[in-house]
């Protein structure tokens, strides 16, 4: 029955943030009458829908449910209440909520009630579903990934910077969901110099959904750009918005005037060594309530964010062909003995069409959990 909740939870992958995606199976003598998960953000929970379906069959049932159910108003009303009213006898969880306006909430809401509840349940798997979120309620932090595509030979482009494509059509299908699945996109003021993106979600690029929601709005780009060169004109600020982080100094600038015009939102960090300081930044999309944030950017802004340990995961696609010695590297390091060396582990291999894709973690991660494949 937990397996079904998980199998569940999975539906809102794409829909769900800032919230956790969580999934609900309710039984009667090992017969489900009601399932439901969360599909958006605002909307009710998992366990609503679940009682929904179930109706009348809720009372004296189970309940399995993938994270504790809520016990605080929120845009939608507590869980826990609504399992209690609807005389559910017994709840299965797989893990209890990091949040600490939740956590222990919900257990202690429906043991007051007389709900023998149990907990742990597939707790691993039911951790895979929420990365972002768990990361960032027990570290204040988001969950980054770093998207890469890299040729045999390690090259991202070529020397010119010429790089589309380097891999094919499946591979771009897949970071198409990529995207849809983060709740926030990052770039570097270089990659939107050099290529002018609009780095936008086109579920029309996706493939085939399954039995995902659809993405819902376009999830913020954000553009690192210490000294605001950004351009007015830029195309990644047609579409959606697009929040631009910059040196503190700059936000009362004219540049800053002309970009607020176009439609950006701008953040000012601190700047250490001539560059913003990557700790600062990720405060900010933490505060923004931003969980699973996907780094497209060049090899350098890449490896900064390696370089600070803010990486918790590398999507690394190869493609079958060599781009030569001259091109530019997968990520820029500063690395000159063995003995500091980055050592990533093989989280999962995929064939995606004619490339391969890559989900590394670090050895050594800073916090943080695995994701699973989608």
């Amino acid at each position: 029955m937990m397996a079904r909740a998980v199998q569940l939870a999975w539906r809102g992958r794409y829909s769900t943030h800032p919230n956790p995606r969580v999934g609900c199976v309710i039984s009667r003598q090992n017969e489900i009458v009601g399932e439901g998960w969360h599909e958006r953000a605002g909307e009710p929970h998992a366990e609503v829908h679940a009682l929904q379906a179930a109706g009348s069959s809720a009372r004296g049932a189970t309940a399995y449910v993938t994270l504790e159910p809520c016990s605080h108003y929120g845009r939608t009303p507590p869980c826990a209440e609504a399992l209690v009213d609807a005389g559910i006898a017994r709840v299965v969880m797989a893990m209890t909520d990091p949040n600490p306006a939740v956590s222990g909430r919900g257990l202690k809401h429906l043991g007051d009630a007389g709900i023998d509840v149990v907990q742990g349940v597939l707790g691993a798997e039911a951790e895979k579903l929420n990365p972002g979120f768990l990361k960032r309620m027990r570290t204040g932090r988001p969950f980054f990934r770093i998207k890469v595509a890299t040729s045999l030979d390690g090259r991202t482009a070529m020397a010119s910077g010429e790089s589309q494509w380097v891999t094919g059509p499946a591979a771009r299908r897949d970071v198409q969901r990529l995207r849809a699945m983060s709740a926030a996109i990052v770039t570097g003021i270089g990659t939107v110099l050099a290529d002018d993106p609009s780095l936008t979600v086109r579920p029309g690029e996706m493939g085939g959904l399954d039995d995902a929601v659809p993405p819902g709005d376009q999830p913020p780009r954000i553009i690192l750009d210490r000294l605001l060169r950004t351009p007015p004109v830029a195309r990644i600020l047609a579409q959606g918005p697009v929040w631009i982080v910059c040196d503190s100094d700059c936000l009362e600038s004219a540049e800053a005037d002309k970009l607020r015009a176009a439609g950006a939102t701008l953040y000012g960090v601190p700047v250490v060594d001539r560059r913003l300081d990557l700790d600062a930044v990720a405060q900010v999309l933490a505060d923004a309530g931003l969980n699973e944030v996907l780094v497209e950017a060049g090899p350098m802004l890449s490896g900064a964010f390696v370089a600070a340990g803010l990486a918790d995961e590398l999507w690394l696609y190869q493609a079958p062909v060599f781009l030569g010695s001259d091109g530019m590297p997968t990520v820029t390091l500063a690395i000159s003995r063995m003995a500091d060396r980055k050592i990533w582990t093989v989280h999962e291999r995929r064939q995606i069409g004619d490339d391969q894709r890559l989900i590394l973690v670090p050895e050594n991660p800073s916090s943080g959990q695995l994701s699973g494949a989608y």
